[in-house]
């Protein structure tokens, strides 16, 4: 069936091509999941328990096409995993521009089961349309899970210190190369492809169950960068930041590209990048765990918290992005 051709092309999808193509697409089969996406079914019924908190978190992706159904699992899986929650429970918006049809919806939901399947997340419910109005899609997700830690901003104390995994910038680096490559035609073959698969390394739910019992708090850096994300946190927590910017991690290929194109990589979008608020004793258990055989995922102390009246090379809280600034080129 064409789509195109119903009269059913702008607004909700009609139930025949909702069940053939959206609601086959659940993530992971869970038990506890009693009620999932399905037709004359207004919400999920979900048996919770074991756990004292429900951690909900909700994010957008309006900066990417290609890969963009698993940036939205990943950074709503991120925010609760960042609260020492385990994502379960996944609701997925989607408004489609007309133009770009059924089969780009097809593959928005596709990477959406395969992700939340990888990650042990159902898919429950959600909103699937084509519209008139967007000349971009509007991708909308709201995760959830449970929780047994309480990890939260004013738990920091002057002296803690601020861990973070990985390298700044990799969802930008990651978006550009796979919607822009022409922006990164300095770059080789090999790392064009190398700043593609990036993308498989967005999700932070490996390192933040290593370290949610010995932190006070963590973030998920995302839009804004790691600045961003340091700002948000200072201006959280009543205190000061004292960055070492020399130890903040980045790689090769975001250096040159931020060389070629003019941009600031540590205000470029950065999911998959962990911050981590820990105790200085705790500083040097948090490395070992992340360096483990097992794990291996690259980790370093960025900074130190610090009281207002201290100096030091806090950043303002600013969310502004260069990704936006880059894409518009």
């Amino acid at each position: 069936m064409d789509i195109m051709s119903e009269k059913y092309s702008v607004g909700k999808l009609p139930p025949d091509i909702l069940e053939k193509n959206v609601l086959h697409c659940r993530g992971a089969a869970r038990r506890d999941v009693l009620i999932g996406p399905g037709l004359g079914e207004d919400a999920a019924l979900v048996r919770w328990g074991g756990a004292p908190y429900l951690v909900a978190a909700s994010d957008p992706i309006v900066g990417a096409k290609m890969g963009a159904g698993r940036l939205l699992v990943h950074v709503n899986a991120n925010d609760v995993a960042c609260k020492g929650g385990d994502p379960s429970w996944f609701i997925v918006t989607l408004i489609i521009p007309v133009g770009d049809g059924l089969n780009f919806i097809r593959y928005i939901m596709d990477e959406i089961h395969l992700t939340c399947e990888l990650l042990g997340i159902a898919v429950v419910g959600g909103h699937t349309e084509l519209s008139d109005r967007y000349d971009h899609p509007v991708l909308v997700g709201t995760m959830m899970g449970t929780s047994s830690y309480d990890l939260r901003a004013n738990l920091i104390q002057a002296g803690d210190v601020i861990l973070a995994t990985k390298h700044a910038g990799l969802e930008g680096m990651s978006i550009i190369a796979h919607d822009r490559p022409d922006l990164l035609s300095f770059l080789s073959a090999e790392e064009l492809e190398e700043a593609r698969s990036w993308q498989g390394d967005l999700s932070v739910l490996r390192e933040a169950r290593l370290l949610r019992d010995i932190s006070r708090y963590m973030h998920d850096p995302t839009e804004g960068g790691i600045l961003g994300a340091i700002g948000e946190i200072r201006d959280a927590c009543g205190l000061d930041v004292a960055l070492d910017n020399q130890n903040i991690p980045l790689s090769p290929l975001t250096i040159e590209a931020a060389h070629a194109l003019g941009f600031d990589p540590l205000r470029l979008i950065s999911s998959g990048m962990l911050l981590s608020v820990l105790s200085p004793d705790n500083a040097d258990e948090a490395i070992s765990r992340l360096s483990s055989e097992s794990v291996k995922i690259p980790a370093k102390i960025i900074g130190r918290f610090v009281n207002r009246t201290e100096r030091s090379d806090s950043e303002r809280s600013d969310a502004h992005d260069e990704l936006w600034k880059i894409l518009s080129r």
